[in-house]
């Protein structure tokens, strides 16, 4: 997928500066990332890698507490996965999960703790209003997304397709839509 280039994302060929104020700070670079959230992004990746969907049993127990899967029940997460992917064997959730972490992230602060609460999201889009979005951020959404996202995102403003939330400690928060109460087919 065709990356916004950082200066066109937060600059030229978008909305005002005010509007710019809405937008979460944007990163590309893999290597800027905390160790432990390198690391988490590559057990995923490898899990995305492999085609089984099972290997993403281990990044999963790498956590204290499994991440949360919105309307997944994370302790039955490997099996639901398999039941709502296209295919029956979850590798469409392991395509949207490889599609995800090939995207910008936002690097966004959350929770009362000052020290501890620094989070990587995947794709920045997931927390960028869409009147905020340039010509070439819009063609990055239609890539990652079914056209429907774009759309409903279009009307509302906000992003409601699948996440990825990993901790500055390596922590992996989520892997959600923004709407979980949503049954409807992640295909495009």
């Amino acid at each position: 997928l065709p990356l916004p280039h950082p200066a066109t994302a937060k600059g030229a060929g978008t909305p005002s500066a005010s509007k710019q104020a809405q937008r979460p700070e944007m990163g590309t670079s893999v290597n800027a990332l905390p160790v432990p959230v390198q690391e988490m992004r590559d057990r995923i990746l490898a899990a995305v890698r492999s085609g089984q969907i099972s290997e993403l049993q281990i990044p999963i127990q790498w956590n204290e507490l499994p991440p949360d899967f919105g309307d997944i029940n994370a302790r039955d997460a490997i099996a639901q996965f398999k039941a709502r992917s296209a295919d029956g064997e979850g590798r469409e959730i392991l395509a949207i999960l490889g599609n995800l972490l090939s995207a910008p992230y936002a690097n966004v602060r959350e929770g009362p703790d000052i020290e501890n609460n620094k989070v990587y999201i995947w794709p920045y889009l997931a927390r960028t209003p869409f009147q905020t979005l340039g010509p070439a951020e819009q063609v990055l959404l239609l890539g990652l997304a079914p056209a429907h996202v774009y759309t409903t995102m279009k009307k509302t403003g906000s992003y409601p397709y699948w996440s990825i939330a990993i901790g500055a400690d390596g922590t992996w928060h989520s892997f959600r839509t923004a709407d979980s109460s949503d049954k409807k087919s992640t295909s495009k």
